[in-house]
């Protein structure tokens, strides 16, 4: 588990499962000497044939007074995901042992509803989904809850997120909603409509878990590779350029979701104005 602090704020990674998959498999194209082209300063960004670890993690925002969760991952027990199928995973006594068991947990951010963020929003005990976190709210953007009511291949979301509906534990809020004092929703739009980054503020210092606005951090390079799970990837690809051009340079902490470690880095701008995402700890 690798943690973050932000002024006052720590951060918590808490590691579910990687998995080695070629750039292929995730972004559209078929360039994989991209991965050669803007190494990444750690070897599971950057595999010779062309391959990369995918990781799947949530993380914790602990403020003091306040415990968040964003992204809950895929979850135990499950058959009908794409991969991933039939978890068993120790991710909940990890994230206990980290200090911060499932009742401890006030708020869930679902920074989108595919179904490797929203796993851990229940889990099964005597063949029912029960909600995993039941002292927490349950953030969904609305412009999210929307796009997913018209969608035909959401089973998933039937024991993710109808258990907490009907327990009342759902909000169904605005893409900028404040969560509470430092920690803030930025409108993410173009892998789903209304996914979400998470921004986290204390004192003078600042990070910004992404969502799934990237998978690689060659798309912050190369914004219009986009991913195979983008429903709108001209919109993507701008929110990606806007992200740039909103973190570059300001020493902001960018956190990725799918990120294996290190996880987190800084948007830095060369001479000729070409991005790097530098790695935390290597500069």
């Amino acid at each position: 588990m690798t943690t973050w602090r932000i002024g006052t704020t720590t951060i918590h990674k808490v590691l579910e499962a990687e998995l080695r998959v070629l750039l292929t498999e995730v972004l559209r194209t078929d360039n994989t000497a991209l991965l050669k082209r803007y190494p990444w300063p750690a070897p599971a960004f950057s595999g010779a044939d062309g391959s990369f670890l995918l990781s799947v993690h949530g993380l914790v925002v602990d403020t003091g007074t306040r415990r968040i969760l964003v992204a809950t991952c895929v979850g135990n027990a499950r058959a009908s995901v794409p991969f991933q199928r039939m978890l068993d995973t120790a991710w909940l006594e990890d994230l206990t042992a980290l200090g911060h068991p499932p009742e401890s947990i006030d708020t869930v951010v679902c920074t989108h509803l595919h179904f490797d963020h929203v796993g851990w929003n229940t889990r099964l005990v005597e063949g029912k989904w029960l909600p995993t976190f039941p002292r927490a709210r349950h953030l969904v953007t609305r412009v999210e809850r929307d796009h997913w009511a018209g969608e035909a291949d959401a089973d998933h979301l039937r024991d993710t997120m109808q258990p907490l509906i009907d327990a009342g534990l759902v909000d169904f809020v605005a893409t900028d909603h404040q969560v509470c004092d430092g920690v803030r929703l930025e409108a993410a739009p173009g892998h789903t409509p209304g996914q979400v980054a998470v921004v986290v503020e204390s004192g003078a210092e600042r990070a910004v878990i992404t969502g799934d606005l990237v998978h690689h951090p060659v798309q912050f390079i190369e914004p219009d590779v986009a991913g195979l799970a983008d429903t709108d990837a001209a919109r993507a690809a701008a929110t990606r350029r806007a992200f740039v051009e909103r973190y570059a340079d300001t020493g902001t902490l960018v956190i990725g979701t799918h990120f294996p470690a290190p996880t987190a880095g800084l948007l830095r701008r060369g001479g000729d104005g070409s991005v790097r995402f530098v790695a935390d700890g290597l500069r």
